[in-house]
């Protein structure tokens, strides 16, 4: 793998907490990349989250697919990922937690490039159930709020512009499409999370 597009692979790992929309056929219902200021799609009423935290503790398996149109590859991360209690992650059955440390740990498969991959953000809760995600260094990334079962962000980083749109599929996965443009970046990741 190129350093340019290791180093862009980085970029985009350390700016989502999951995927954008790379329809597995062509047509796919719902493949479109999410645009600025549309409404997030709804799920049924069976789907909603009332606690992002209380909904994220624990451990998911990850898979991720990303497409890099400007360098014209694509590849896959697939791993583990640990939502825990701030400061203690062995406390993860703590009620009322605050804070989450989100870590992942995987392989990436990119171009030509195969090995591993990790990344971590905070999630600080808000008393309505939704919560703020920040990057590992403290700062600001996106405002969570999955509570309808559904959710968009966006993350303006200089002249690039990240659109995420994510949604429970079902009790215990969820998905989160990033579409990622700026003049030197036109990238989509999609990120699927199981509960296991």
């Amino acid at each position: 793998m190129e350093p340019d597009e290791l180093r862009r692979y980085h970029e985009a790992v350390a700016t989502f907490r999951a995927l954008s929309s790379i329809p597995s056929r062509p047509g796919e219902a719902g493949a479109e990349p999410p645009e600025p200021g549309a409404p997030a799609p709804a799920p049924g009423a069976d789907l909603l989250v009332p606690d992002a935290l209380g909904f994220l503790l624990g451990r998911w398996r990850l898979h991720r697919r990303l497409v890099d149109h400007a360098a014209r590859c694509s590849g896959t991360f697939s791993g583990m990922a640990q939502f825990a209690p701030s400061g203690s992650p062995l406390d993860a059955g703590r009620v009322g937690v605050p804070e989450l440390t989100y870590r992942e740990e995987g392989e990436l498969r990119f171009g030509g490039h195969r090995g591993p991959a990790s990344r971590s953000l905070v999630y600080r809760g808000r008393p309505d159930g939704t919560a703020d995600v920040f990057f590992a260094d403290g700062r600001d990334f996106y405002h969570l709020d999955p509570r309808s079962g559904a959710w968009r962000a966006e993350h303006p980083c200089a002249a690039d512009h990240y659109a995420m749109a994510g949604r429970v599929l079902r009790s215990g996965e969820l998905e989160e499409r990033w579409r990622v443009r700026g003049p030197d970046k036109d990238y989509e990741i999609r990120t699927t999370l199981v509960r296991g």
